[in-house]
């Protein structure tokens, strides 16, 4: 199984136990399309249920990561161009969207962005590379993390440079 954005950020969000109607409110997204891609998280092991409670004649189904249930190789390939492509389209799609409703609102979106070029010597230095900033990302924002700020998602891609 890949993950797409959505259900990494979804996995993300399952640190804290959520319904599919909390997250969708918190994504601005369909509840049906979120509980979609939480069902296929569920079937695939990577989160549990925590509770089942009766709401408004339904039953709310309450879910979790599972502790300790890191993202396996197998389903998630930092390294494959497809997986780029997807975190890049879905990146592009949610700034616009975002931009978007910022100007309708007469405010501005605050974004970053880093930009680089590394010449690798060797084609394992690229694996070793991207460990080295993993880390280090983690390092940066666990020293900015507060639970009450506002979240932003921060990505790193990768591609062979273009030769002029």
């Amino acid at each position: 199984m890949e993950l797409s954005p959505l259900r990494r950020s979804l996995l993300e969000l399952l640190k804290s136990p959520a319904s599919a109607t909390q997250l969708a409110a918190v994504l601005d997204l369909p509840r049906q399309r979120v509980n979609y891609h939480v069902r296929a998280l569920e079937q695939a092991g990577l989160v549990e249920l925590v509770e089942e409670r009766q709401r408004r004649g339904c039953v709310e189904r309450v879910l979790r990561a599972r502790p300790g249930g890191a993202v396996s190789a197998d389903v998630q390939d930092q390294f494959a161009a497809t997986h780029l492509v997807s975190v890049a389209s879905d990146v592009s799609a949610q700034v616009e969207r975002m931009s978007s409703a910022a100007a309708s609102a007469g405010k501005r979106l605050l974004t970053f962005t880093v930009e680089t070029t590394v010449r690798f010597g060797e084609p394992g230095d690229v694996h070793e590379f991207t460990s080295d900033l993993a880390e280090a990302v983690r390092q940066i924002a666990l020293k900015y993390d507060t639970e009450s700020g506002r979240p932003y998602r921060v990505v790193a891609l990768g591609h062979p440079g273009v030769s002029s």
